[in-house]
């Protein structure tokens, strides 16, 4: 069996252990993540649709009157943030403050590229080879299993100026503040570049084990370039006057090359994914947890009905048992006929049958010292038994 057969033998006895007991859970957590992912993008479709496309020139006019609003609302109603949905150029800070025309310290330099950009991110990735060896001892499904694990390993430096959206002029602008920001970047590559790693004897030893070893080295360059047109959602301030765009962390979507109408329709199409494969998932789930409870509670009810039934049936042997020896004493002192005295001992009355043969030729001491040994067989007729039994007189 090779490694392949083994992991997919493996996978399938856990999947299938206690009558797919495990199997249940296991779509049972992902109907329960499928449908908490699902009440997160529809709140997030929601708040989108209820966010304010507006202008960038007339966020300040908004922002003012949201805020001479507010004076007349609550303090939790006030805490609130005013999600807005704007479009503009990615400028840098310093072309608005006046310095753009004189330096150019308000730009990302890069080396691979001569884009003017106001952020920067270079990764490099080491590219394993992960295929089946001489042994068999690297397949493709453990590079599925331990695949992600491998291509982790990289590293990302990331450069950035200060950057707002702005109109066609300069005079109207929104500061983007990307601290504590998670969301994703609608970076474009700049520069690509796969280098290859020569091969040495420890690389060999490593393919002929079947162990992941480096082939190459990738090295990517990606900006966000001035001049770029791109939509910004998420909560807007005053600070300073200067109206201020901060990501929210409720929403998806960020920085994004996406229309309000393109953001809207992705998150329904996610959402109606989410809500059938949550629908799915958690009907399937519910099924094979019955069908696995139903199955584990009738084998559990039967191995309690064995046990009950083994004790009884234990406790009149052990009955009898006693009876028997009783018997058998009491027989020691009486006077015995010769056709019923035991064939074995020759002192006590015959009171156990054999089975199958049904010979009741022995004491109840002495069958059971029949019944020990390595090949038990009836003292008249040779054949195996496989027990015996007492036979009581009325």
């Amino acid at each position: 069996m090779s490694s392949n057969d083994r992991t997919l033998d493996l996978i399938s006895r856990i999947a299938f252990a206690s009558d797919g007991l495990v199997s249940g859970l296991a779509l049972a957590y992902l109907a329960v993540e499928t449908w908490r992912k699902y009440h997160f993008t529809s709140s997030a479709l929601r708040r989108v649709r209820r966010a304010q496309p507006v202008q960038i020139s007339d966020l300040r006019s908004i922002l003012a009157s949201s805020d001479s609003d507010d004076e007349h609302k609550s303090v939790s109603d006030s805490s609130l943030p005013n999600l807005v949905v704007v479009r503009g150029l990615v400028k840098p800070r310093s072309a608005v403050d006046g310095n753009w025309m004189n330096s150019k310290s308000g730009v990302v330099p890069s080396i691979n590229s001569d884009e003017p950009a106001v952020v920067l991110q270079k990764s490099q990735t080491y590219m394993y080879n992960l295929w089946t060896s001489f042994l068999g001892r690297r397949t493709g499904l453990q590079s599925l299993i331990f695949g992600r694990f491998l291509k982790e390993q990289k590293c990302i430096s990331f450069r950035m100026v200060p950057f707002v959206l702005a109109e066609n002029s300069h005079s109207d602008y929104a500061v983007i503040c990307l601290e504590g920001s998670k969301h994703a970047l609608p970076l474009i590559t700049s520069y690509q570049h796969l280098q290859s790693i020569p091969s040495s004897p420890y690389t060999i030893l490593q393919a002929f084990l079947g162990q992941p070893y480096p082939v190459g080295l990738l090295n990517e360059e990606k900006i966000l370039p001035i001049g770029k047109e791109v939509t910004a959602v998420g909560a807007c301030y005053l600070k300073d006057g200067i109206p201020q765009i901060e990501s929210c962390k409720d929403i998806p979507y960020f920085l994004s090359d996406m229309t309000k109408d393109q953001m809207e329709a992705d998150l329904a199409s996610e959402t109606t994914i989410l809500f059938w494969g949550g629908i799915f998932l958690g009907s399937v789930s519910l099924g094979i947890l019955g069908y696995a409870i139903n199955r584990n509670w009738r084998k559990w009810y039967d191995w309690w009905q064995q046990r009950r039934h083994r004790q009884s049936r234990n406790a009149a042997a052990a009955v009898a048992a006693a009876t028997a020896l009783a018997e058998d004493q009491a027989d020691e002192m009486e006077e015995i006929p010769d056709g019923q005295l035991c064939v074995v001992c020759l002192t006590r009355r015959r009171r156990s049958a054999f089975v199958p043969c049904g010979h009741r030729v022995c004491c109840h001491r002495c069958a059971l010292s029949v019944e020990r040994d390595l090949s038990p067989k009836c003292p008249i007729c040779r054949q195996t038994i496989r027990s015996s039994v007492i036979v009581f007189e009325s």
